[in-house]
């Protein structure tokens, strides 16, 4: 199955505040945010998405056990270009480089990342690989 086979859609994550995390992830990730019906967010990048849980909104019965948590997820998103431009976008936009550029591997192998967080505290990384 490694050929065309499964791969990720989309995860959760969820946030303690709707605004400030969409301005956020439009903003320093690049995201695309997409309205639901019933009050959601998602946040789209190319055709995978991160489905967003927050206050007054009621996600149901199918959730994790325990729920995801504001600021309790940790994700890696590839950045295209250096590590080095990375870390320059972050600043611009005022978020703090926790940690990087260190080599790490990921779902490419061997690359270089840079560590950050989202307004609720979540580890964010951004990856870049040569080539």
């Amino acid at each position: 199955m490694r050929d065309g086979g499964i791969r990720l859609d989309h995860c959760v994550i969820a946030v303690s505040d709707w605004e400030r995390s969409a301005v956020f992830y439009r903003d320093v990730l690049g995201a695309e945010v997409v309205d639901h019906p019933d009050g959601r967010v998602a946040f789209r990048f190319g055709d995978q998405q991160l489905n967003v849980h927050g206050p007054g909104v009621d996600a149901g019965t199918l959730v994790a056990r325990p729920p995801v948590v504001p600021g309790g997820s940790d994700l890696c998103f590839v950045w295209p270009g250096s590590a080095e431009a990375a870390i320059e976008h972050l600043r611009r936009h005022g978020v703090e480089v926790e940690a990087g550029p260190v080599t790490r591997n990921g779902g490419r192998g061997p690359g270089t990342s840079v560590y950050f967080r989202d307004p609720d505290g979540s580890l964010l990384e951004l990856i870049t690989y040569a080539g």
